[in-house]
């Protein structure tokens, strides 16, 4: 079976009537991740009638808008069986089978943080969502929300600005906006992170899509963090599953008086981790992105039994990564020097220093300051 083959067999069983992503794992395991097979195992007993007669006779419009899109530079299918998917979405209840990613699917490897809030938020609310997404994208965490209005998109701009990386789940197709108005948000992070979607181009948003989308936010993230939940709060979902999965929940403290404070409150009193500073989130969660970079780096390094992995996302032979050793010498300096020395942005340096701490290069200290290792 061709790539292109094997690619239309993957989007005729994602848009089967009834299989989904748990049914599909089910039948790639079954035939040791053969696509192929799995199909021909549909036609002899598919689900029900729709899914007899989708897999008599596909919709072929529909399968060519899909590849269409996927022809498109930057895009993406990221398959279940394919040695980058995220291994922390392994983990969770009803995994996907598969992703459609706009932009640059590493992203999903990196050690992310979710920020979600309230689409109605306070002033202060947002300005909470835009510092602490600023620090953890200067502290090397890939900061991951849903594009919903208010805290989600103030976390992604936020992020963007700061010269890093953002990653967006979304309750649609991955060609769709929602809502209307973070268009021009949308086409940011597609060139400067990663849109993400379980959902097949042209899907249109539903109520029922976006708990479906909180399970991968929480599952792509290390932790979450709640900024302003009111009590019927979607993100109280996010929170919920995360906590499921053994993931860090952490919440904002706020006003008695403010009823979006009330959620966050209710998760405290619940066992989420009260936190007042990004750095509190980033220490919290710093020895779970050790254990993520060790996971892929066995992951990736063991990959040749089985499907054809991409390079290993690490930093060996990079110039960049090499003046910045260079630039450590051999006593503890700040990112403040750093970037004098370098002349690289603060977020880029961040996550360089990240990646150097989880491989053993690079010790982080107290006060902001990094001190290189023998090795």
């Amino acid at each position: 079976m061709s790539e292109a083959e094997e690619l239309r067999a993957w989007l005729v069983a994602l848009r089967t009537p009834g299989l989904g992503p748990g049914g599909l794992r089910e039948g790639l395991a079954a035939h040791e991740g053969c696509i192929e097979r799995v199909l021909a195992q549909l036609h002899r007993h598919p689900s029900g009638d729709e899914a007899r007669a989708w897999l008599a006779q596909p919709d072929e419009v529909r399968l060519a808008a899909d590849l269409a899109w996927l022809a498109e530079p930057g895009h993406r299918l990221l398959r279940c069986t394919e040695a980058d998917f995220p291994p922390l979405l392994e983990t969770i209840p009803q995994p996907p089978a598969a992703l459609f990613v706009g932009g640059d699917a590493s992203l999903l490897l990196h050690p992310q943080v979710a920020i979600v809030g309230a689409r109605g938020a306070s002033v202060a609310g947002l300005a909470h969502a835009r510092a602490f997404a600023r620090e953890l994208a200067l502290a090397g965490f890939t900061v991951t929300s849903g594009m919903a209005d208010g805290i989600d998109g103030a976390a992604h701009a936020a992020a963007l600005d700061a010269g890093a990386a953002t990653v967006a789940v979304v309750g649609t197709g991955p060609d769709r906006v929602y809502p209307r108005k973070h268009h021009a948000l949308a086409r940011r992070i597609a060139g400067h992170g990663a849109l993400v979607s379980e959902f097949p181009p042209g899907t249109a948003a539903r109520a029922d899509h976006f708990p479906r989308r909180n399970r991968i936010i929480a599952g792509l993230s290390l932790g979450t963090l709640v900024i302003e939940a009111g009590l019927q709060s979607g993100s109280l979902i996010t929170a919920r599953l995360a906590a499921e999965q053994g993931r860090e929940v952490f919440a904002l403290p706020g006003s008695i008086h403010n009823p979006l404070a009330r959620g966050c409150h209710r998760l405290i009193r619940d066992g989420a981790r009260l936190v007042e500073t990004a750095a509190e989130v980033a220490e919290a969660l710093a020895p779970a992105a050790r254990a993520l970079g060790a996971e892929l780096t066995a992951r990736l390094a063991g990959a040749g039994d089985g499907p054809a992995a991409p390079a290993a996302p690490g930093w060996q032979g990079d110039p960049a990564y090499e003046r910045l050793l260079q630039a450590l010498g051999h006593d503890p300096a700040s990112l403040d020097e750093l970037v004098a020395r370098t002349g690289q942005r603060a977020a880029e340096l961040s996550s360089m220093l990240l990646m150097l701490e989880l491989e053993g290069r690079v010790e982080g200290l107290p006060g902001n300051r990094y001190q290189r290792l023998a090795g």
